[in-house]
Formats: C-alpha cells, structure tokens, sequence
C-alpha cells in the first residue's frame, strides 16, 4: 500500500483486483488520525513503529508521542474506506468512522491492534474491554461494512 489515505490504498487494490478478475471487486483500507499528532498515524497504522512492528509496539510508540498531553487532547478517529470497482476502473466509496480518545495507558485484552487504547466515551471503555458484539455495533468496520452493503443494493449485487 503506497498511497497517502485510505481512500487511495482502498480504491486502487479494488481496480487491481477488478482488472485481473475481470468481476466488480471490493477492497478497505483502515487509517487511526490522532488530532494531537496532525493525523498521524493514518495509513501507516500498521507498521508505525516500523514494518515488522506488533501491535504492542505500535500502541507504545503512540503512547510514547503522546506522552504528556492532556486526555482531552488526544481525541482520535479509526476511519475504514471501502472501495467498489469495476473491471473498467470506475469506483464508488463508503467510509466508517469511529471517535474516540487514546487513553493513557493499556487498558483490557481483547480486541488487537489499538484496541486497548482507544476509549470510546458514549461506552465507557476502551476497544479491548468490549466484548465482540459490543465492538462490531459501533466500529469504524462495521459502518463501512453497513454502507457497502448500501453500495452492493443501489449496483444491484445484492438482493
């Protein structure tokens, strides 16, 4: 993935794909934007603390950047985009957002990635406190998911 937003890593892995399939196809990308970080990590969530990086790594190196400023700055948002193509190359896309604010520390053990330290305020915890149910009601995912389905109905690929 080399393009600069989640957009643009989504729509161009569901032209790939259209192209060699010769069908529709669909592909996502997920982004984290952190308000006190101009954004970052963004596409480069995966692999912030490097390419090989865990989770864990990558959860620290952003408590790390975001050591010592105030809980009410550190509001943030998982932004996930899917992509429809056709084999011709002509897109639509459909986003998810989930708000939220990155705690201080880890908090839970489900979930991964920045589960542990993504707090939802209108539930009270974080990601990883939450059971599966609970998350995939309100993800970022989810959402995306929902209005692709959306997406797949008004294209008459869906029933």
């Amino acid at each position: 993935e080399d393009g600069l937003t989640c957009q643009a890593n989504a729509v161009k892995k569901a032209v790939a794909t259209a192209k060699f399939t010769g069908h529709w196809a669909l592909a996502d990308d997920t982004g984290l934007e952190v308000d006190a970080l101009q954004g970052r990590p963004g596409v480069y969530a995966a692999r912030y603390a490097g390419e090989h990086a865990t989770y864990e790594d990558n959860c620290q190196k952003l408590l790390q950047e975001l050591h010592g400023v105030p809980s009410d700055q550190r509001t943030a948002r998982f932004i996930t985009v899917v992509a429809l193509a056709n084999p011709d190359g002509e897109t639509e896309t459909v986003e998810g957002v989930l708000e939220g604010i990155i705690t201080q520390e880890f908090h839970g053990t489900g979930g991964f990635g920045y589960d542990p330290v993504f707090y939802v305020p209108q539930l009270g915890k974080t990601l990883a406190e939450m059971t599966f149910a609970e998350k995939n009601r309100i993800s970022h995912r989810a959402q995306a998911v929902t209005n692709a389905k959306s997406l797949l109905t008004t294209h008459g690929h869906l029933a």
